[in-house]
């Protein structure tokens, strides 16, 4: 399996991509849409700002190709702020997403101590996410996707729940880091990739 990474320079792009190659991928980095084109999996990792993250992937003609990747029915997986970056627009800079799926995405609520960083679980799991109920996966983030339609996958706990799994034919969204997760995380990025390319 060829995975391409999009580097539009926001995103720990070694990690992800050494987490792929323990899981069987062959995985290359590139900011270049024709490169990127012959993936059978695309991933749309990200650590950042939001508005930043979209004016990277605009400045590098990557946004089109990820909102036209999706659209066709190919495989792609956004990580933490890449999942976010699938959404219609951010609280982060008040900035229009890729609008992949319907909705935006709000600064987490409640009084707890932001960003959430660690270790934490996935609850009301449904589709392959559904074997990982309860198991512990890594956080980092200050924002939290509402999605407008039914695709999520999976919740978490943070004082109040907030979405941390999406998924919508092909395309599938992660709030937590699955390459900084151990072996649950690498168990779940192998089964992630066979759900949206198999």
């Amino acid at each position: 399996m060829r995975a391409g990474i999009v580097n539009y320079r926001m995103g720990n792009l070694a990690s992800v991509s050494k987490a792929l190659e323990k899981v069987g991928a062959h995985s290359f980095i590139s900011q270049d849409p024709g490169e990127l084109s012959g993936s059978d999996v695309v991933i749309l990792p990200g650590v950042g700002n939001f508005a930043a993250g979209m004016a990277n992937l605009a400045a590098a003609e990557l946004d089109g190709f990820v909102k036209d990747w999706a659209s066709a029915g190919r495989p792609l997986l956004g990580i933490c702020m890449g999942m976010q970056l699938f959404f219609d627009s951010s609280e982060e800079g008040d900035t229009p997403g890729l609008g992949i799926m319907a909705g935006r995405v709000v600064k987490l609520a409640g009084d707890v101590k932001i960003p959430h960083m660690g270790w934490n679980t996935l609850q009301d799991t449904s589709g392959f996410l559904a074997d990982f109920e309860d198991r512990y996966f890594y956080f980092v983030h200050s924002y939290a996707c509402v999605p407008a339609g039914p695709v999520v996958a999976a919740r978490t706990a943070y004082e109040r729940p907030f979405v941390s799994a999406v998924a919508q034919g092909r395309t599938i969204g992660m709030q937590f880091h699955p390459e900084k997760s151990s072996h649950d995380g690498l168990a779940l990025l192998g089964a992630a990739l066979v759900a949206i390319t198999g």
